[in-house]
């Protein structure tokens, strides 16, 4: 019950993230999570009972209860005095190049074009071509002007707009920008013959008025909301931060009464805007995800030893799940940051199957080694299966053809093989320095799983 509480803990934390897409992934997966305590804790139960088990799978486990098995006595070398501290200190090793490559990861988007299709599809070449060859792009940042009504075309609004759209264009990533100042200024000089003298802002108001005519659609019914569309190159995270950057210290120094410069809408302006949300949170959500894990195997456990055992191979895995993306460059955003809470919250249930026999066998009296040992032969086979299931069933997504899911297949695939790596390599070592056997031994079990 506690493993699987604890797969639904990774996604309810997602609720805290004022996403609404996250938000709806965090309670369909909790859903999905409850389905799961029905059919393993009631239905599968109940399936058994009228489909029963053979003599035949009987007898084998008898036999298997009793027989040597050379794989998981070699396994068991795990807990033993001359191999724990080697274990330790590779997995410190591990920690810490994780933590160091890991500061390269990025929040957002990477990539040019659609991060979901592979550099060389049809619709990313298409893209290329065209940021490459026209100052225009699938990628718009979209600033709000609020002026009072009937103000957007004065010259007092307007001379602003058109300083705030010569700092675009002449940020870094920006390919061109426009607002009802492109029109009046093209309006003007035509109305002057074409005059390139003439092709700016006049401080007659009359003339001004006349010169947005034609603005349709960039200006609202009242005058009072003239919006300025901003093309970039990309989405990529740094292009976004610089333009959203550019964008806050404009309106900083030009915001006054009856004028405001609002951040954002478009595709540009609200995956940047997301990008703010998502690197606010996924600190939080992480402390958040491994808190509840720990507190339920505090409850469950009582001990602080056995819940360390249980989340220290997490903590290795998260931190080498942010090394892996950032060197196959993969930002966090909406579609990647519950990959984070799926694989802590699924790679917990490894760590308590194992401890909940570890710890069994070392109330019988056994030591820590042959304890293991025991605990492997009786729910080693089933730490191995699951996990090699889960691995294999999503590392068929490394063969799609959408590169997104590629990544993804790959990212899952490390994390459910390092959490059931991490749980059969790194929990027996760390329990041969925080468990005490000879404290356990002939306790009566006050964990839920001891009898």
């Amino acid at each position: 019950m506690i493993a699987i509480l604890a797969d639904a803990v990774g996604f309810i934390t997602l609720l805290i993230i004022d996403i609404g897409v996250i938000r709806e992934l965090a309670i369909g997966a909790s859903i999905g999570v409850a389905v799961i305590v029905f059919t393993n804790l009631i239905l599968l139960p109940v399936a058994i009972s009228y489909a029963g088990i053979s003599n035949r799978a009987i007898e084998r486990s008898k036999k298997d209860a009793h027989r040597e098995h050379p794989f998981w006595r070699l396994l068991s070398k795990f807990a033993s005095a001359n191999v724990a501290p080697v274990s330790i200190l590779l997995a410190l090793v591990a920690f810490g190049g994780g933590l160091w490559y890991s500061q390269n990861l990025k929040i957002g988007d990477l990539d040019q074009g659609a991060p979901e299709l592979r550099p060389d599809s049809r619709y990313n070449k298409d893209n290329n071509f065209i940021i490459s060859n026209y100052s225009t792009s699938s990628d718009v940042l979209v600033v709000m002007v609020k002026t009072k009504a009937e103000g957007c075309s004065r010259y007092e609004a307007m001379a602003p707009i058109d300083q705030l759209m010569w700092k675009m264009q002449n940020t870094e990533g920006v390919q061109s920008a426009i607002s009802l100042v492109t029109v009046s200024k093209q309006m003007i000089k035509g109305m002057n013959e074409g005059n390139l003298k003439w092709e700016t802002l006049s401080r007659n108001p009359d003339v001004l008025n006349n010169s947005i005519a034609r603005a349709d659609g960039l200006y609202n019914n009242t005058c009072s909301l003239a919006p300025v569309l901003v093309f970039l190159n990309d989405h990529k995270a740094e292009t976004l931060d610089r333009a959203v950057h550019a964008v806050q210290d404009f309106a900083k120094d030009n915001n006054k009464d009856g004028l405001e410069f609002i951040l954002a809408a478009g595709n540009a302006g609200i995956e940047a805007a997301t990008n703010e949300v998502i690197k606010a949170s996924e600190l939080t959500i992480l402390i958040l995800v491994y808190l509840c894990v720990a507190t339920m195997c505090m409850i469950t456990f009582r001990s602080w030893a056995a819940t360390l055992c249980i989340v220290l191979p997490l903590v290795l895995t998260s931190v080498l799940g942010n090394a892996l993306m950032a060197f196959m460059g993969i930002g966090v955003k909406v579609a990647t940051l519950p990959v984070v809470a799926l694989g802590v919250g699924i790679g917990v249930d490894y760590g308590i199957y194992i401890y909940s026999r570890l710890e069994s066998f070392l109330r019988a009296g056994l030591p820590l080694q042959e304890a293991y040992y025991q605990t492997l032969k009786s729910t080693g086979k089933a730490v191995l299966f699951t996990g090699l299931c889960l691995a294999i069933g999503v590392c068929t997504w490394i063969f799609s053809a959408i590169k997104f899911q590629a990544d993804m297949g790959l990212m899952l695939t490390f994390m459910l093989l390092w959490n059931m790596f991490g749980a059969l390599w790194l929990l027996p070592a760390l329990a041969r320095f925080l468990i005490k056997p000879e404290k356990l031994a002939g306790q009566k079990g006050n964990s839920l799983f001891a009898h």
